[in-house]
């Protein structure tokens, strides 16, 4: 049986992404796809790198007709999912791409988002949709909140270490690099081209990035006491691509195999032999993630470093990967496209 879904917001990055990943997808059938100032358009229009698939016009979202609908995929801005999903059938599977359900805590998502969550039931409902450590719940949830890009990234590199407790809780430090995709469609003066190329920057330094909120979140209740890591993000002039090195205190060794060990068995998640180091070239367009581990001249210390691609396993690959859990459908199918190179 095929399992028919829309997409909310398919005129974004994430949007369109989803569409590439699932037009290869056996058991999944796109129905319907909105947008707000596209409405109206063919998707080829929008998007031509998709004109050679036969799509649903894009519509407001009022105008679908939800009762044949499966499975939603949410790919809204922050703050819009939230009052879209609370006027949505009860009865719909909902994937949420965006930021809106990701905290538990209502007083952390007005902290880091700058307004109260409208829809405080809902979000006791969401489950957390890093797939690989929310199996059993994602199979059961009828809505679920994919994660931020950079905090799937820098969590890959580190649940199984804090898990273990071979490292120093109080001596994280993760240094991200970002692809501009990361930052969405919309326009911006510092995006243009003449603004980003040839340079990189900083960003939402200091302790002050939304995605801190997650790390916060779920490394505090894996250690069962607070966990405060320093993270600093770096938006680089590539389009796709997040590499994220993490410095730890811990026996090098050890943290290889912890990680090695914890992941051996996940399709996704690759794990180098210790002392090779992962590209973002390697994982692009891919629902892929790579980690390699290094020890420091500083005795007592090891770099990880963990890349995967923002849009695909940070975004829509994971939605689709827990969509398919949700629908009873194999978790890899549609996903096991190889990365572009070069």
């Amino acid at each position: 049986m095929t399992a028919k879904v829309a997409i909310l917001g398919a005129s974004g990055y994430t949007g369109a992404e989803l569409v590439r990943l699932l037009a290869t997808h056996q058991g999944i059938e796109i129905a319907a796809l909105s947008a707000d100032r596209k409405a109206g358009m063919a998707m080829a229009d929008v998007f031509p790198f998709l004109r050679h698939l036969d799509l649903p016009k894009l519509q407001k979202i009022d105008e679908i007709d939800f009762s044949g609908i499966d499975l939603c995929f949410c790919a809204l801005p922050h703050a819009t999912t939230q009052q879209v999903v609370a006027a949505l059938p009860r009865t719909l599977k909902i994937v949420d791409l965006s930021a809106d359900f990701r905290l538990r805590d209502p007083a952390e998502y007005e902290r880091w988002y700058g307004q109260p969550h409208t829809a405080i039931d809902l979000q006791k409902e969401a489950v957390y949709g890093l797939t690989e450590f929310y199996r059993d719940e994602i199979r059961a949830a009828r809505l679920v909140a994919g994660t931020g890009c950079n905090a799937a990234t820098g969590q890959y590199a580190l649940r199984p270490l804090i898990s273990k407790g071979c490292i120093d809780l109080d001596d994280i430090l993760i240094d991200l690099k970002a692809g501009v995709s990361g930052a969405g469609r919309s326009l911006k003066e510092n995006l243009l081209h003449a603004e980003l190329s040839g340079g990189t920057h900083s960003y939402s330094a200091g302790g002050k990035h939304r995605h801190l909120g997650e790390f916060d979140q779920e490394f505090s209740a894996l250690a069962g006491r607070p966990v405060r890591v320093r993270f600093t993000p770096h938006l680089l002039p590539m389009n796709r691509g997040i590499l994220a090195t993490v410095y730890v205190r811990g026996n090098p060794a050890e943290v290889h195999e912890t990680l090695a060990t914890a992941y051996r068995d996940e399709v996704f998640l690759k794990v180098l032999p210790f002392g090779a180091l992962p590209s973002t070239r390697d994982i692009a367009g891919s629902n892929f993630c790579h980690i390699g581990v290094i020890g420091d001249r500083v005795p007592g210390h090891a770099t990880v470093i963990a890349v995967l691609d923002n849009l695909t396993k940070g975004s829509s690959g994971q939605a689709i990967q827990n969509a398919n859990l949700m629908l009873g459908l194999p978790e890899t199918e549609g996903l096991m496209l190889a990365p572009v190179f070069p």
